[in-house]
């Protein structure tokens, strides 16, 4: 069996270890990951052609839990309904008011034009799992742990051969490692503790507190509409560091400060390869979807909306331009993503300053259309309307003259 040299330089070959049980004939698409990215590209690829012969691999069986803050927007619905599943989550009350509040203490509590959803991903994944199944992929569970290519196919773990494979398989992935494509920088990532508290049950407010102590820093409780709470507390990676403190400590004890009314349970941390702009979409016949290939808002740390989007336009690419997928992925992301990844990039480095993110909360609580925005670009595929940023900028120095 032999390689490409580019693709030996990429790390892309190696010695096999592990294997699935049997030898396969070639697959038309290979998932690695059974996440929402994952199931998206197999929902799609058989959408579109469903004599398409899909395998979804994850080291885990279904349901099981992925620490995540839960929140499905309206914009993910929306990749819902493209992919066929429009009632996926039809069962999960809506919450319609989201209230925010800055570093240095600006609010805003207002109705999102609409309605978003927390749905636990211990309930989202499988379903979205089931819903492919049901579509004809077939489902195994293995870890992955060797590529190979192989004239025009890939074989994942010396027996499993596929003409595309799409690498979904989360933060920490394996396949990204095996393509040669470095994990995210510290600097662009995150670490979040998340939990799950008792609300009452008419709670229907999703809470964001920014904390100005190693911003950017925020706690969060989304309300599920059960009775209880996703509740947590993110940071980035270098400013938790730069504490000295174990990160449990940390992460915990500025949890239970910002949330001193919501004691959490079942707490888990994980980390979260924030978007700097421009993320690489793979190497060779691999296509990289949603964390794996560090598509996370870096404003507000979403990402199953990133995951759906992406998961869908490498299920697209695998069956549409099977002969070469990974530049029609390449194109189909940068037209669906490309102006809005390069908003927020620019937007997270201005959100260094805790004062531009004050100016941005205190315009949004006097202007709708401002509060609208950052929904749609902190959670969606929005960009910024010069007008509007202007609006943010002016308060900012308004602000800064003010403390002057």
């Amino acid at each position: 069996m032999t390689s490409s040299p580019g693709l030996r330089r990429s790390g892309f070959a190696g010695p096999y270890r592990g294997r699935l049980t049997g030898v396969d004939d070639v697959w038309d698409l290979v998932i690695v990951g059974g996440g929402p990215a994952g199931s998206a590209a197999a929902l799609r690829a058989k959408q579109l052609r469903p004599a398409a012969r899909v395998l979804l691999l994850d080291r885990a069986d279904f349901p099981r839990d992925k620490a995540c803050g839960d929140g499905v927007a309206a914009h993910g619905r929306d990749e819902l309904a493209l992919l066929g599943v429009p009632d996926l989550i039809a069962d999960y009350r809506p919450t319609r008011r989201l209230e925010v509040v800055s570093p240095g203490g600006a609010r805003v509590r207002a109705t999102v034009v609409r309605p978003n959803h927390v749905v636990p991903r211990t309930v989202f994944d499988a379903r979205l799992v089931d819903a492919a199944r049901a579509r004809g992929v077939e489902v195994r569970r293995h870890r992955v742990r060797a590529l190979a290519a192989h004239g025009g196919h890939i074989v994942v773990d010396g027996n499993v051969a596929a003409r595309t494979v799409v690498a979904a398989d989360g933060a920490n992935s394996t396949v990204r490692r095996l393509i040669g494509i470095p994990a995210s920088p510290a600097r662009h990532t995150a670490i979040a503790v998340r939990g799950y508290a008792d609300v009452p049950a008419d709670d229907d407010v999703q809470f964001i507190a920014m904390q100005k102590d190693g911003w950017p820093a925020y706690a969060w409780s989304f309300p599920i509409g059960d009775g209880t709470a996703n509740v947590g507390f993110g940071m980035l990676l270098p400013r938790l560091h730069a504490t000295g403190l174990p990160g449990r400590e940390v992460l915990h004890g500025r949890l239970a400060e910002l949330l001193p009314h919501l004691p959490a349970r079942d707490l888990r941390a994980h980390h979260l390869p924030l978007s700097p702009g421009r993320p690489r979409p793979g190497a060779g016949r691999v296509m990289l979807a949603g964390d794996a290939a560090g598509l996370v808002n870096p404003l507000t740390g979403e990402g199953i909306y990133y995951a759906l989007v992406s998961g869908r336009l490498a299920g697209e690419a695998a069956v549409q331009a099977a002969g070469d997928p990974l530049p029609a992925y390449r194109h189909a992301l940068r037209k669906a993503l490309g102006r809005h990844l390069r908003t927020t990039d620019v937007l997270a480095r201005a959100a260094q300053s805790p004062g531009f993110i004050d100016a941005a909360i205190g315009t949004a609580g006097r202007r709708q259309e401002v509060f609208d925005l950052l929904v749609d670009v902190g959670l969606g595929a929005g960009t910024v309307p010069l007008r509007l940023g202007w609006a943010v900028l002016g308060r900012w120095i308004l602000n800064g003259v003010r403390r002057g």
